[in-house]
């Protein structure tokens, strides 16, 4: 049985001027709370890789926007250990977000309430699974100085784009050595019937034939041994590949292309094989 355990320290409490807060961020502190935005929740060790390079740097710097209100966070509490803090946004952090975008703040009653939804949240382990392959490529790009990661869009920005088509978990562009690719991701955590999954690729279809372009579409598995009986599954004519998490980075050689045995590929030559595909009509 899991208890989640939510962070409400005395010290963040204080009468701390919100200005005198904001005045004490750093631009790597707005990017965490840019990417909260937009993202809704990401785990310490994510956070370490889209700005950190050390985790003790990256867990201390959490607490302390913590305790200022910039963050909040929780995290479960299993019988034998627990899992990382899990952080969102909290009052000040979403303040400054807003004020940055020219909208009104979420009240703290709207705060409080996404929090308890995403630590009881079914799809929250979901979101944090898609999240994770992004701050890993965030971390890829800024050791290699020849690669960046140029787009990285949420499902409701997926939604609101191609919404009318397909509805992808996130949408991405990579860029390296002068090369770029377009993905979409769909993480797969083995709890839809391979059917459901395998019939995503019609909006993709349909899409691909409605813009005269195909995408990649990347398959993220959560679950190695489910990769074979996928793959089969997924068989046509759009540019799909297959990785499992825990693998390696997904910038690097871990996807395997749809109707090749072999070798798996590293992302930015995913760019290749949409260029040879056909478009598919139906």
């Amino acid at each position: 049985m899991e208890h989640v355990m939510t962070a409400s320290s005395p010290l963040r409490r204080g009468a701390v001027a919100a200005l005198d807060v904001l005045g004490r961020l750093t631009e790597r502190d707005r990017l965490i709370c840019r990417t909260l935005w937009e993202h809704r929740i990401l785990a310490t060790e994510q956070i370490c890789d889209l700005c950190f390079t050390s985790l003790v740097s990256a867990q201390h710097r959490l607490v302390t926007l913590w305790r200022l209100g910039v963050l909040e966070r929780f995290r479960s509490i299993r019988p034998v250990g627990s899992e990382s803090w899990r952080y969102t946004l909290g009052p000040l952090g979403a303040g400054l977000v807003a004020a940055e975008r020219g909208v009104d703040p979420p009240r703290a009653s709207v705060l409080r309430d996404r929090v308890v939804a995403l630590a009881a949240g079914q799809r929250t382990g979901h979101t944090l699974g898609i999240n994770g392959l992004f701050c890993a490529l965030h971390a890829a790009a800024r050791s290699r100085p020849d690669a960046t990661l140029s787009a990285w869009w949420s499902e409701r920005r997926c939604a609101a784009e191609w919404g009318d088509f397909v509805r992808p978990d996130a949408y991405g562009v990579w860029e390296e050595a002068g090369d770029r690719v377009e993905f979409f991701v769909e993480h797969d955590t083995g709890t839809e019937t391979l059917a459901r999954v395998a019939a995503k690729l019609d909006g993709y279809r349909d899409l691909a034939e409605a813009e005269g372009a195909a995408r990649p579409v990347l398959f993220w598995l959560a679950q190695p041994g489910r990769e074979p009986a996928l793959r089969r599954a997924l068989e046509g004519t759009l540019p799909v590949a297959t990785a499992v998490v825990g693998t390696g980075s997904p910038a690097d050689a871990v996807w395997l292309a749809v109707g090749d045995a072999a070798p798996r590929r590293r992302l930015i030559e995913l760019a290749k094989r949409a260029e040879r595909a056909t478009v598919p009509s139906r």
